[in-house]
């Protein structure tokens, strides 16, 4: 299945960015998010808690941590909103560089949502 039959709103540059933004020693690959996402349909998550369950999953290999971060999923009809709180401090290893690795992750929400037919958005938020 093309990215195309998938999501309409996930073009194909969207997911090279996200193979680009992750390629390096520490890469996250597409079969690890499937993973993720099937141990949580594995153990009868619900569509939205599959979703937080991969937030979290990111997070955890970005943040130094991973204990200071809260992950709430608000699933309204068919979307649903993520909102991420961290510390201050590991705000920018989350965001990245012009914002490349926030954008890689709502690339990857989308994907993964498009496979349930859900329409995910993200928000950051610092806090002290």
């Amino acid at each position: 299945m093309s990215v195309d039959e998938r999501n309409q709103f996930v073009s194909q540059e969207d997911v090279e960015e996200f193979d680009d933004t992750y390629n390096g020693d520490e890469a996250i690959s597409e079969d690890d998010i499937d993973q993720v996402m099937d141990e949580a349909a594995d153990a009868g998550d619900n569509p939205a808690e599959q979703l937080h369950t991969l937030v979290v999953w990111l997070i955890d290999q970005l943040v130094d941590d991973p204990g200071s971060v809260t992950v709430d999923a608000i699933e309204r009809g068919a979307s649903v909103q993520i909102q991420v709180r961290l510390p201050e401090s590991d705000l920018g290893k989350l965001i990245g560089r012009g914002g490349r690795i926030a954008k890689s992750i709502r690339t990857a929400l989308m994907i993964a949502g498009s496979r349930h037919h859900i329409r995910v958005s993200l928000d950051i938020e610092g806090q002290e």
